[in-house]
Formats: C-alpha cells, structure tokens, sequence
C-alpha cells in the first residue's frame, strides 16, 4: 500500500511537471498573469489567455483617426499609447489588429543557451526570433520591442515577413530594424513600421518574453491590444475600452461631418458649433443624420444607446 501511495504521488509529481512545461510552451507569461493584467476585459479569449477583441471591431476601428483615439484613450487616463517616429513599408495605408506582443534583450551566453535549449526541449525551431511567429492567427499584428536597435537588430527579412503575413494577414510594429526592403515591398498586403531599414543580419539579440507587457518607446502595449497603425504613427487601445474607443471616435466623426456641412451651408456660426450645442443644434444633427443614413458607421440602435449619455 504503502509503495501504490509513493506511485500515486510519483503520477501525480509527473502531470504537475507536464502541465508546467505545456503552459510554458504556450507562452513565456503565465496564463494567470496575463488574466490578471487584462482582468478589466470580459469577452471572449485565445487558449493563452489573450483578449479576443472582435472581427468586426478591428474593421472599424481601421476607419477612425489616431487623433479622436488619442483624445478618447488620455480622458479615460491613458497617456501612454501612441508612438510616432516610424519608417513605413507602404505610406497611406492603414493596419488593425490584435497585439502579439515579444520583448527580446541583448544577448548574454547563459540566458541564451538556456532559452534555446528549454525552446528546444518544447519542440521550437529556428533562432528565437522565429517562435512568436508560430505563435500568429488571423487578425494579429506581432509587436516587438528589441530596446531600438537597427544594426544587427533585424528580426524579419522577406522571408519571416511572407510567413507573418500568411498567418495572420498583418504586418509588424518593431521598436527595431528590418531587411529586405525591397524584397518585403513584394509581399501585396504586408506592412511594417519599423525604427530603421537595415543590411544587416540579426545578432546578439534574443527573446526574453512572449505575450508579455512590452513598451514601444513611451507606448506601453499589452497582449490583445487593439493597434491602430497609420501614416502619423501607431496607437495601442487596451482591449476593454476597443469597443468604447471606435464608437466614441465613430461619433466625433460623425459630429464633424454634420458641423462642416451646416458651416458650409451657413446654417449655423463657427461660434456655435465651436460652443456646447443647443437643444436646436442637436435636433438639426438628430434630422440630419435622419436624412443622411449612409454616413452612419455604427448601427443606428448603438448611436442611439450611445447618445442617451452624451453630453454633446
């Protein structure tokens, strides 16, 4: 008896120590951190634990300013999340999606050998620069911080790029370089915006952290984030505020259509529009949005709940 309690135990032992590596495959933060710092949102998640902001979000937010989400994200108290200074594959286009997010570090010989040879063990393969890779679905961007560096700090050239963007139909936001400029540019869909294009191959860098809290210059990015990448830069929005972020952004759009149209039709001053609205302004918009139902980028019931505590 006594030696079948010993196996129980020896059993038991085996799947805690199973289930610790499984976990620390899936990724280098434990599921229960990254629930813990992502607790404020409460839709659906990926298996990591990684918000799942929706489709349909991510579509729209393609179509709102860097500018209503910067206003929107600093009077909710967030005044870290955009970043500007960028080095762009293809100007004027837009990028959305979910944050994958990897931090990597200057090499040193113990971490590295360590890392690769634990990567190893779990079935990785190629340098650590490879793996978030494997890691990417549909609607992701993957997120890097490699502490800005350019020479020898390029973690992707076409090749890694035309894997990114065949997993997740994104591009990539490096705090860092790239190569293969001009093999990249033939990648029809892909983008990045990156600190520097470079010649060089990558070296002497190595991932420290997959799906963890990074920091892109003065933007702090957590995994799930909703990035919002265009020309002036890139904005990070915390999942749980996505959906009030675009639908308030949505509304300031809207607003603006409406006052340039009545300046312009000389229905009402510039002092008026520019001023807290009167009952009379507010039913114009309510007419006008009345006749205009094309303009609308949100269902009309959502404008409606949304406006029920706007204070114009």
């Amino acid at each position: 008896m006594y030696r079948a309690i010993i196996m129980r135990k020896g059993i038991l032992f085996l799947a805690l120590i199973v289930s610790y590596f499984n976990n620390l495959s899936a990724q280098t933060m434990p599921k229960d951190d990254l629930l813990f710092l992502t607790s404020e949102w409460k839709g659906e998640r990926f298996a990591d634990g990684r918000p799942r902001i929706p489709d349909e979000l991510i579509e729209r937010a393609r179509n709102i300013t860097i500018e209503e989400v910067w206003l929107v994200l600093r009077n909710e108290g967030y005044h870290c999340q955009f970043e500007g200074d960028w080095k762009v594959v293809r100007h004027g286009a837009v990028m959305a999606g979910r944050a994958l997010t990897a931090m990597y570090i200057p090499s040193r010989p113990d971490v590295e050998k360590n890392i690769k040879e634990r990567g190893k063990k779990e079935g990785r393969i190629g340098n650590t620069n490879a793996w978030p890779i494997d890691k990417l679905v549909k609607g992701d961007i993957y997120v890097a911080d490699c502490f800005g560096k350019t020479e020898g700090g390029t973690l992707i050239g076409d090749n890694l790029a035309s894997s990114i963007y065949a997993k997740s139909g994104n591009g990539v936001i490096f705090n860092s370089a790239a190569r293969d400029l001009e093999g990249i540019s033939a990648i029809t869909g892909f983008n990045a915006w990156v600190r520097e294009w470079d010649p060089s191959y990558l070296e002497n860098v190595v991932l420290i952290g997959l799906n963890t809290p990074i920091r892109i210059g003065k933007a702090v990015v957590l995994p799930g984030d909703l990035v919002l990448a265009k020309e002036e830069g890139v904005i990070f929005i915390p999942a749980h505020l996505a959906q009030k972020v675009i639908i308030t952004a949505e509304f300031l759009s809207l607003r603006d259509k409406f006052a340039f149209a009545m300046l312009r039709e000389g229905r009402f001053t510039p002092g008026e529009i520019d001023n807290q609205w009167t009952d009379k302004i507010k039913e114009s918009f309510l007419q006008w949005i009345d006749k205009n139902p094309g303009t609308l980028p949100m269902k009309r019931t959502e404008l409606d709940e949304f406006m029920k505590n706007r204070t114009w």
